[in-house]
């Protein structure tokens, strides 16, 4: 049975790699995937859940190199939205170059097997930079990462969006500490977190049912700054790879109203990544 997704739903986080012949991998890139994610692979499986709209995130794989993705977004020009990754002394030729080609942001991780993360500070001197492009900051760290870092985030001159729920734990249940900073950190306004992940935090696997409550409270919670991404092909996975349509089907669990999924997959990344703003 086919998910009913609304008009101009977005999957708000997914990968592209290679092809390899084209879009090489970095020389230091601290993962190489064992097979290629094209573009077109990514517009197919979009294309068939009903997902109109999409955020592709460079990948550490490629590095600082970030033209797959902006081949991707080249391919769906004003539908296709990109996260760089960037050195924070990236020329402000660059900024506003990649802001012409449909990026809306820059990702830093804060995974120890993603590499030495990059001095928060410096991150914060680059978001003042880029403000003035209406970006923001994307996050993606383990739980001791939101504790660490809190009060930077609260901070921050620019939207910070948290990836994957924190990464937290979903075995140690809703009352757990890590679930509470990531809480307290939405308070602020300017924050974001992406409901994707669930089967990364999930210590049950499919149908991930006890992952399933810690997105359905932040959307419950926080309706109007959730995006949802499927965060194909999903790099680095532990254990079986999801399956996209029950992904999908999810949805209906994590946003049980009509009007929380079209906040949900359509008018928050409208907002955020500011779809058809060329015209």
């Amino acid at each position: 049975m086919t998910t009913v997704l609304p008009s101009g739903a977005c999957n708000a986080h997914c990968h592209v790699f290679g092809p390899r012949e084209r879009f090489p991998y970095a020389a230091n890139a601290s993962f190489v995937p064992a097979v290629d994610a094209p573009r077109e692979a990514l517009y197919a499986l979009n294309d068939r859940l009903g997902l109109h709209r999409c955020v592709v995130v460079q990948s550490a794989c490629h590095g600082f190199d970030n033209t797959v993705t902006q081949d991707a977004l080249a391919g769906r020009p004003g539908a296709y939205r990109g996260i760089a990754l960037l050195p924070t002394d990236v020329p402000e030729s660059e900024l506003k170059r990649l802001d012409a080609a449909g990026f809306r942001g820059v990702r830093f991780n804060y995974m120890r097997h993603l590499g030495r993360p990059t001095p928060i500070d410096e991150v914060l001197r680059l978001a003042r930079r880029f403000a003035p492009l209406g970006w923001h900051l994307q996050l993606h760290g383990d739980p001791g990462m939101l504790t660490e870092l809190a009060q930077a985030i609260a901070s921050a001159p620019v939207p910070v969006v948290i990836d994957h729920i924190g990464r937290i734990d979903a075995s140690r249940g809703l009352d757990q500490p890590d679930f509470s900073v990531l809480r307290r950190l939405l308070d602020h306004d300017h924050v974001w977190v992406k409901v994707s992940g669930i089967d990364r935090i999930s210590a049950e696997g499919p149908p991930y049912a006890d992952a399933l409550p810690f997105a359905r409270a932040l959307v419950a919670e926080q309706g109007d700054r959730v995006l949802w991404g499927n965060d194909w092909p999903h790099p680095n996975h532990r254990g079986p790879v999801p399956d996209e349509d029950l992904l999908v089907a999810l949805i209906y669990e994590i946003a049980p109203t009509e009007a929380a999924r079209q906040r949900l997959l359509v008018d928050n990344p409208h907002q955020l990544y500011r779809f058809g703003d060329e015209a």
